[in-house]
């Protein structure tokens, strides 16, 4: 864009016009003729992406100095309520957008020992920083989705060198402050079907730089010897992750099943009745955190399950993977608002246990192992979890297994008398409740799998936290309607007005 002159004093489009013609007229030069379509899209993409904007802003400066030389507007008030008498005009500043980098100039009217107030900022709502908000929306959506690498690559190839990388990690994380706030605000619609209200949690570890490891987890990193320098020894643990904590809440109708259409019997199906389907999941919200402690996205997911069912009038079921203090924080949590959950674990970990106790009796990736865990696991399913412990230990002790076999069979036997309470399979089948946790184990693996494993990475803590958080938001559908909520927040932040305490938001 060309400087500003005395014809855009005039009229603020003359400039782009101007260059719009040029453009049209180097177009239309017969030089150009050896151009390939792609480098006419560049040279039009270059030349032509930020003439209107600029044009635009020139306009909203002249029309700005032209009020305040009227005598109806002889000062302005800031958000203090003092007033600003002085006026004056020609205050530049630069703007990266989603076209470029445009010059945005206003009045700024001053006091005596006042901070000066620039009312037009507070019309175009420009942030503090030289990126526009725009061109963040655009970063969290390309940070979210892959590395910050290729986010900024992306970036530059629609809106030119606008954005750096170390400048889009630090737009993200200001991008997701107002989370926790917009979902305070974003209260679901109650339901009444009678439908069942799933809550499922798990956590899952995030590699982070030493400064963003847990006391502890530093203290182990810092101590633990080092057989190489340059990788890991077979064995070692790395002591280098932080365990984020994730929840899920969602409806489901009720599918009764039975046993058998979980496991298919030792000898196979008959094909005369196909298995029945189990409930699916409906309008699923995610939350999740690496920063906050476990019980506050415990709190959170039963906050979302207690805006869906006001008056307790439902069954909520939780699913978790035998955790102990998983499950002692859902307990403590149900407790404390006098809610009746039916816990459940995961038969998903529950084959895994027996499937290593398999291992001890039968030769693995045999046929004569599936079947045993088949008839085991039926068993549980039936609600029947004492007996088939009391019959892996009578084998055990049959076959005189020692060492690692009868480790993984005791282990089993353990795992199963310790959680007898959660492996009512009998009543979750009866009553069409889920009994695994794909949900949760597939939010583990696109929020965090997908995005925060990538190899070699180690985050900070503030950028893992808005990453998570930002990708749970998009996949809830609520990215759109969040950063409008954020974009109002930033605004009141920034350009606060002495009645503002008298208003609040809503979503």
């Amino acid at each position: 864009m060309e400087p500003y002159d005395a014809l855009s004093a005039i009229d603020p489009f003359a400039a782009a016009a101007r260059a719009f013609d040029r453009l049209t007229e180097e177009l239309a030069d017969p030089a150009s003729a050896v151009l390939t379509h792609h480098d006419l899209e560049d040279l039009i993409e270059a030349r032509g992406r930020e003439l209107l904007l600029q044009a635009h802003l020139d306009l909203r400066e002249r029309a700005e100095r032209e009020q305040g030389e009227r005598a109806g507007r002889p000062a302005v008030r800031g958000a203090d309520g003092q007033v600003r008498p002085h006026r004056e005009v020609g205050h530049c500043r630069r703007l990266a957008c989603v076209f470029g980098t445009v010059t945005v100039t206003r009045t700024a009217w001053r006091g005596r020992s006042m901070t000066s107030v620039r009312p037009l900022d507070a019309d175009l709502s420009l942030p503090a920083g030289l990126h526009s908000h725009g061109l963040r929306r655009r970063a969290v959506a390309e940070a979210v989705r892959g590395s910050y690498d290729q986010a900024k690559e992306a970036i530059e190839l629609r809106c030119g060198k606008v954005l750096g990388k170390r400048q889009a990690e630090h737009l993200v994380a200001c991008a997701a402050v107002d989370i926790d706030g917009f979902y305070a605000r974003r209260v679901p619609a109650p339901s009444t079907a009678p439908t069942t209200l799933v809550i499922q949690v798990d956590g899952k570890g995030i590699a982070m730089r030493p400064s963003g490891l847990r006391p502890a987890t530093l203290k182990a990193h810092l101590k633990t010897p080092r057989a190489m320098r340059t990788r890991l020894a077979p064995g070692e643990k790395p002591h280098r992750k932080r365990m984020a904590m994730l929840a899920c809440v969602f409806d489901a109708d009720p599918a009764p099943r039975r046993p058998h259409d979980i496991i298919a019997p030792p000898e196979g199906r008959s094909g005369l009745r196909p298995p029945r389907p189990g409930p699916k999941s409906r309008a699923k919200w995610l939350t999740g955190s690496v920063i906050h402690p476990p019980e506050h996205t415990i709190a959170a997911a039963f906050d979302q399950a207690q805006a869906r069912d006001r008056d307790h009038v439902r069954t909520w079921v939780v699913l978790v993977d035998g955790a102990r203090h998983q499950l002692d924080l859902i307990r403590a949590e149900a407790d404390r608002r006098g809610i009746t959950v039916q816990v459940l674990l995961d038969i998903v970990h529950v084959s895994e246990y027996v499937w290593a106790a398999a291992h001890g009796f039968h030769r693995p990736g045999t046929p004569a192992a599936e079947a045993w865990v088949a008839g085991h696991l039926t068993t549980i399913l039936h609600g029947r979890a004492s007996r088939a412990a009391a019959e892996i230990t009578a084998q055990a002790e049959r076959a005189g297994l020692r060492g690692a076999k009868r480790e993984a069979a005791d282990t089993c036997v353990r795992y199963l008398a310790g959680h007898l309470d959660q492996l009512c399979y009998d009543t979750a089948l009866a009553e069409g409740w889920p009994i695994a946790t794909g949900p949760i184990e597939g939010a583990c693996r696109h929020l965090i799998g997908d995005r925060l494993e990538t190899t070699g990475a180690r985050w900070g803590l503030s950028g893992a936290e808005a990453v998570l958080k930002l990708r749970a938001v998009k996949d809830n559908g609520d990215l759109d309607a969040y950063f409008a909520f954020h974009l109002t927040r930033e605004h009141e932040r920034l350009y606060s007005t002495s009645d503002q305490h008298d208003y609040d938001l809503t979503v």
